[in-house]
């Protein structure tokens, strides 16, 4: 049950920084043509570069431990693997 006294509040975007980066002529052009937003087409690439970025940084991290999990489960098996149903 919700409480009626409560106002949902939407979060805030995050806040903006102005930055300038170098385009290619043709690139920067064509963009324009096809109206396409260069900051969110940017900012959106970033995001998933930079998640990418991390999923590599945290195998990283982790490797050492991936490696010796892995070695035991090649070893012992799956923990409870007999109850598994699937």
């Amino acid at each position: 049950m919700s409480n009626p006294y409560l106002v949902p509040v939407a979060p805030k975007p995050p806040a903006k920084k102005a930055t300038n980066i170098t385009l290619a002529t043709d690139v920067y052009l064509e963009a324009k043509d096809f109206g396409v937003n260069i900051s969110q087409v940017c900012e959106q690439s970033l995001r998933e570069h930079i998640q990418v970025l991390k999923e590599q940084q945290w195998n990283a991290r982790h490797a050492q431990f991936l490696a010796q999990y892995n070695q035991t489960v090649e070893a012992e098996g799956v923990a409870l693997q007999e109850w598994r149903a699937f």
